[in-house]
């Protein structure tokens, strides 16, 4: 869109913003009140929305946001409570392309009217999106996992257990990160067991289980190898997984303190298989733990 364009509707946006707090000053008179101060109230909500929309075509995020946000309060005066969420869920998403922290205050606000109305599923789907701002924008792990563990019992509660299980698997892999191995390995084994049973999912939870050994590796040798054998134990199809034999061979060679031997195991399993990001940097936590093995990389 050309400057012109985006200038023009800013305009039209102003406009509809000044005529807007025209009706809601004239909504608070008197006689107003006793005679049609709603409707007043109404037609202010339905320019400030329609202001909002202007400004969004004009990329002014910060007007959109602002904009949504009036209707939002005025949807509340009124007693609309799923509209009034409907505008804090807009002016949220408007503000997430220009103030993070903004788009976190309108989404928490929507939540609060949601989960008022017991509509916890859209409730989780917004802590999710809260979730994500703290962890692309505002780059605030703790925080983005609290909100994904909240989105998970809401999701539990409604019975929605894949969607709680796809939340708490991004907790283990940050509790993971932040070595809070214990919380992770408590995510990752409880997934796996609720997954192990079911026909459709049971191939991730072998991927599940290798995460929380490699966890259980990080905390203690020994605790890897008991943990090793309990997953074996509980899932047969998992002694046969690629991940079972290498956690085989990376215990042997921790052992052993043999970084060559340990090394050679990950090339051999990541020539295959490729080694993501979460795995590559916990391997490398593992390896640093043999004797004599500095930082280095993992080939």
């Amino acid at each position: 869109m050309d400057a012109a364009t985006a200038g023009n509707k800013e305009r039209e946006a102003a406009q509809l913003l000044a005529e807007a707090e025209k009706r809601v000053k004239s909504s608070h008179s008197f006689l107003r009140g006793l005679f049609g101060g709603n409707t007043k109230v109404e037609e202010a909500c339905e320019m400030y929305t329609r202001a909002a929309n202007m400004f969004k075509i004009a990329k002014n995020w910060s007007a959109a946001g602002n904009a949504f946000c009036q209707a939002a309060k005025l949807h509340m005066q009124l007693q609309s409570k799923h509209d009034s969420a409907t505008c804090f869920v807009d002016a949220g998403n408007a503000f997430k392309k220009a103030d993070p922290q903004e788009a976190i205050n309108c989404l928490n606000a929507a939540i609060d009217i949601y989960t008022d109305m017991g509509r916890f599923t859209i409730a989780a789907k917004h802590h999710i999106t809260i979730a994500e701002v703290y962890e692309s924008e505002l780059v605030d792990i703790e925080k983005a996992i609290a909100h994904y563990e909240q989105a998970a019992d809401y999701y539990k509660g409604e019975e929605s257990n894949s969607s709680a299980n796809k939340c708490l698997l991004k907790v283990a892999g940050y509790a993971a990160q932040l070595e809070q191995y214990q919380k992770a390995i408590e995510i990752f084994e409880q997934v796996g067991t609720s997954t192990m049973d079911n026909p459709l999912l049971k191939h991730s939870a072998k991927d599940y289980f290798f995460k929380a050994a490699l966890c259980h590796f990080l905390v203690d040798e020994l605790n890897a190898k008991l943990a090793l054998e309990k997953y074996e134990e509980m899932f047969p199809a998992f002694t046969d997984s690629r991940e079972c034999k290498l956690l085989k061979k990376l215990l042997e060679a921790h052992e052993e303190q043999n970084c060559e031997a340990y090394t050679e195991a990950v090339k051999e399993f990541d020539s295959i298989s490729r080694l993501d990001q979460w795995l590559t940097t916990m391997l490398l936590r593992i390896k640093k733990s043999i004797q004599g093995e500095s930082e280095g990389d993992l080939k």
